[in-house]
């Protein structure tokens, strides 16, 4: 029998890719099920407090093994912004289109656009967490280019590629992904050790 693990995270886009990419290791639920009807605290100053935060939140309120994800784009000419802030970067309440335009705005007058995407995962278990961090470095494009993905994925592309996330399929993307590249050390943390009991 799977191992049964619940998704902290609201974000419908996370979910669909956290799924694709833990395939059929886990029997997956999501916060949705247990009839969370607040939005889960994201109180932290770096993306390890935030994806810890969440993840003890969860697992301690409903008494469940519990996977969390915070995830931010670093932008170097920005001194790092909009980093944990990036699903708020323009502000309440969050919206994709308008994070872009702000980063643009913000980038219009600058050659320098090396960024780097950053994803922390944080397993919850039992009164235990372990975490798992993956990155992909890259350059913040002039313009959106394509409708795949969400968040910056428009405007990010991956160092040795000539297309956005946004231009990518699903699969490509988690090829190459921040996320993917976590959660192949999550996967790798699971078959080396007994952490779940299985």
């Amino acid at each position: 029998m799977k191992p049964t693990i619940y998704l902290a995270t609201q974000n419908k886009h996370k979910i669909e890719e956290i799924k694709d990419l833990l395939g059929d290791l886990f029997d997956i639920h999501t916060v949705f099920e247990l009839g969370l009807s607040i939005e889960i605290p994201e109180t932290g100053h770096t993306l390890q407090e935030n994806a810890r935060q969440k993840a003890e939140y969860i697992a301690e309120h409903f008494q469940v093994t519990c996977l969390s994800d915070d995830s931010g784009l670093e932008v170097n000419a920005l001194g790092g912004r909009p980093g944990v802030y990036s699903a708020r970067y323009a502000g309440e309440p969050k919206d994709d289109a308008a994070n872009v335009d702000k980063l643009l705005f913000e980038l219009s007058d600058s050659e320098e656009r090396s960024a780097r995407f950053v994803t922390v995962l944080t397993l919850h278990h039992q009164g235990q967490y372990v975490s798992f961090e993956g990155e992909v470095l890259g350059d913040i494009v002039r313009e959106p280019r394509g409708k795949q993905g969400f968040g910056y994925d428009p405007v990010f592309q991956p160092l040795g590629n000539d297309r956005t996330f946004a231009e990518m399929s699903m699969a490509e993307k988690n090829a190459l992904a921040h996320r993917a590249r976590a959660m192949q050390k999550f996967k790798s943390f699971l078959a080396e050790t007994d952490f779940l009991g299985f």
